[in-house]
């Protein structure tokens, strides 16, 4: 399945002076560094590090060890901070490592949330929200305006205004987007009404009803004409209380590793949500269906 990073076709694409990044500080070579003289980067802008794949890494590192080296900066003559690597620092303490390869560069502080950015984005997607946030850190703490920091990164400012506008919708639909309850194009499409109490009556029934964008473009049609209001639509009710179906929730979330949601009307009717985060995800899911098929 081809992935493609959530900000664009790589480093080329999201800092355009990147040569003059590279130019600007020496070249490095491999070095080992004790993991006690490693400190996290305080400017990183991942605030997950999904656990079932941090393991998975921390047995790969004990098997084969660290393919790519961290990359780091020396703030004294025994403490090192992550430029780039953190997961796989991580997983390397799971790992039982006493030290790690990595290659150790010069940075100023205020480069440092810039090359975090830069090395997380060529290595894993970041959310939406994450993204907004470290849009909004270069900004503050950089000291950029968003025609600058668009400059930089090589992207659009309505992009960029994009992005930073999701951090003004309530918290409840800010995590629903970081746990990809809902996609970008539906927190876009919520953003544009204004009362926040039928932001999240929408927000409910696209989860509710899987609606699509333009579903929930149409209902943000209907709010700003008056037609939605604040009262959320009540749910159907749900057999909540016979233990079997716990029960069978607990069963196939253990099965698939996963938090399955699980719900049935008093009619009978209902449905099982398997719910993942990711490419891989989705691929375990599937090979554990493909293998009851056996």
């Amino acid at each position: 399945m081809a992935k493609k990073s959530a900000l664009g076709r790589g480093l080329g694409a999201l800092i355009d002076n990147t040569e003059d990044v590279r130019k600007s500080r020496p070249a490095a070579s491999i070095m080992e560094i004790e993991i006690s003289k490693i400190e996290a980067n305080p400017w990183q802008p991942r605030s997950h590090f999904d656990e079932e794949r941090l393991n998975e890494l921390a047995l790969s590192i004990k098997g084969v060890g660290i393919v790519q080296p961290l990359t780091l900066r020396k703030i004294s003559d025994d403490s090192y901070q992550i430029i780039a690597g953190e997961r796989r620092f991580r997983a390397a303490k799971l790992a039982g490592l006493n030290r790690v390869p990595a290659y150790v560069r010069d940075a100023e502080d205020d480069t440092m949330l810039e090359l975090a950015l830069v090395e997380n984005i060529q290595r894993e997607d970041l959310d939406p929200i994450e993204v907004a946030i470290s849009y909004q850190r270069l900004m503050e703490e950089c000291k950029l305006t968003q025609e600058s920091l668009s400059d930089k990164v090589g992207k659009k400012r309505s992009t960029i205004a994009n992005y930073l506008r999701l951090l003004k919708l309530p918290a409840e639909i800010q995590l629903g987007l970081r746990e990809r309850q809902i996609s970008m194009g539906h927190a876009r499409a919520i953003i544009n009404v204004e009362n926040p109490k039928i932001q999240i009556r929408i927000f409910n029934e696209t989860i509710d009803n899987d609606y699509s964008v333009r579903k929930v473009e149409e209902m943000v049609r209907k709010a700003a004409s008056g037609e939605i209001e604040e009262k959320p639509v009540e749910k159907p009710a749900t057999v909540q209380t016979n233990p079997e179906y716990d029960e069978l929730k607990q069963q196939l979330s253990n099965f698939f590793k996963t938090n399955i949601q699980f719900s049935r009307n008093d009619k009978g009717n209902g449905k099982i949500i398997i719910p993942f985060r990711s490419d891989e995800e989705l691929e375990k899911i599937i090979s554990i269906l493909d293998k009851k098929k056996e």
